[in-house]
């Protein structure tokens, strides 16, 4: 019998979770081959990219929604140090409701737009905004949808290129989990492909999904009420769609919420309670980790939290020398895989949380209004 996350695949079936749970379980792989998509289209992309990156005074804006937009938040900064140049996480939300402040119309702007569907109102009305608000702006598409409306205007647009995710990354399920971490993995590929960091997270997840899930699912059962994620840098992009995935998974059941370490203590310290559990992503940087301890030590001095738990190596049972962003691939899943569990045992179905419609798939009742002329 085919198992996910260590539940047969009927069971699974009957509790509307196989689809969250096979996607989350389905990663690893979906990074080997998300790789593999991109060096597959390395000609294509160097044809298109390299003039375009060689413009002197050229914009890179990362931009999505929800779940999409988180992408950006995360690889910003990874990307910024490590090109020497500015990549900017904004998100289409942002683009549409404020153009005019957020887009610099004699600014060259490449737009990279993430987008699982591709069809998400804001998703489709960012790009089309951009073109008319810039002088001169160019796409770069990931999504995981080959008939998504960002994919098909894409590829009638000479300004434009789109790389579609591997198969199976179109999820099933209402949570963005293989989608999410695909066109992430796929982005590190394209602008700062590190074939050893990689794979060093694809055998970091792997050894977590096969020894771990047991204890993660105890883990689930602590019964807090409030569940908080904290990282630093790239790290409080991953902490983001943490927070979001809980949120999701547990139709609010379990209210989640992000921070920085060092921001944390700045007000938001005040929601912790003794049903309060707080995962801190610890960073590899030396600099950064002296933040991450400090907190670490006041939250267990203080007491008040029901639990305070902390990723990095030692909670994956292995050596593990991945820089922030990198690490945040086995990170996430974590988060995923205890957000699933909280959702199983909260008696909800974690493929479709909220069936009386509230929250959609795909977001629903946007009007995109036209601007003036």
């Amino acid at each position: 019998m085919t198992t996910y996350l260590t539940i047969e695949e009927d069971i699974l079936k009957q509790k509307k979770a196989y689809w969250t749970a096979k996607e989350i379980a389905q990663q690893p792989r979906v990074w080997q081959e998300a790789q593999q998509t991109v060096q597959d289209n390395q000609a294509e992309l160097n044809a298109f990219l390299t003039p375009i990156l060689a413009i002197a005074n050229l914009r890179i804006i990362l931009t999505g929604a929800g779940t999409s937009a988180y992408i950006g938040d995360a690889v910003a900064p990874h990307l910024s140090a490590v090109n020497g140049r500015l990549f900017e996480a904004i998100s289409t939300t942002d683009l549409v409701s404020n153009p005019n402040q957020n887009l610099l119309k004699h600014v060259p702007t490449l737009l990279i737009s993430y987008g699982r569907s591709g069809n998400s109102p804001e998703s489709v009305g960012a790009v089309e905004i951009a073109d008319q608000v810039l002088d001169s702006c160019y796409h770069l598409v990931l999504t995981c949808n080959p008939k998504g409306e960002l994919a098909e205007s894409a590829e009638k647009n000479p300004k434009a290129f789109s790389l579609l995710m591997p198969e199976g990354t179109l999820d099933e399920s209402f949570a963005m989990t293989s989608s999410y971490s695909s066109m992430l993995v796929s982005t590190l590929c394209i602008f700062s492909p590190d074939t050893k960091q990689l794979n060093m997270a694809i055998n970091t997840t792997e050894n977590l999904l096969a020894n771990s899930i047991d204890a993660i699912k105890e883990q689930a059962k602590n019964g807090c009420d409030r569940l908080v994620f904290l990282g630093c840098g790239s790290l409080l992009g991953i902490a983001r769609e943490a927070a979001l995935k809980c949120l999701e998974l547990t139709a609010g059941s379990v209210l989640s919420y992000c921070e920085s370490p060092l921001g944390f203590r700045h007000g938001p310290k005040s929601l912790v309670t003794d049903r309060t559990e707080i995962i801190l992503l610890s960073s590899s940087d030396k600099y950064s980790k002296g933040y991450d301890d400090d907190l670490w030590n006041e939250l267990v001095r203080d007491d008040a939290a029901l639990s305070v738990f902390r990723l990095d190596s030692q909670s994956f049972g292995q050596n593990m020398d991945l820089d922030d962003i990198w690490a945040g691939l086995p990170y996430i899943v974590y988060c995923q895989i205890l957000s699933f569990f909280k959702s199983v045992d909260l008696d909800i179905s974690p493929d479709n949380p909220c069936p009386s419609g509230e929250v959609n798939r795909v977001v629903q009742g946007v009007t995109i209004y036209p601007l003036a002329s």
